[in-house]
């Protein structure tokens, strides 16, 4: 499972961030690896430097094997705060997608 992060141009890409956000990926979506072919992420920050309470926003997408792309968004005060929600947000939706396409 590759995994790609994006910013946009308010938020800083440090390594370590990137690192950060690759750890909570792998260790929320890393029981699914064998289905994942990669997960990008999209970090952006709606307001800059104006701040406000739930501006900090993360969208993720996983792309299946011979499947359509599945992406969730969420939107929090901070950064780790959007990350791991999507990343849940992610994992549920992606357990019962793959449990649905087992069951067929």
């Amino acid at each position: 499972m590759k995994i790609q992060v994006n910013t946009d141009h308010n938020i800083h890409g440090h390594e370590a961030t990137i690192e950060s956000i690759e750890a909570t990926v792998e260790s929320t979506l890393g029981h699914l690896a064998e289905h994942i072919t990669r997960v990008e992420v999209h970090l952006s920050d709606e307001n800059a430097k104006k701040g406000g309470s739930t501006d900090k926003r993360c969208m993720m997408e996983a792309r299946l094997e011979k499947h359509q792309p599945i992406a969730v968004t969420e939107e929090a005060a901070t950064m780790d705060a959007a990350v791991d929600g999507a990343a849940h947000k992610l994992k549920r939706l992606l357990d019962h997608t793959l449990s649905r396409l087992s069951a067929h």
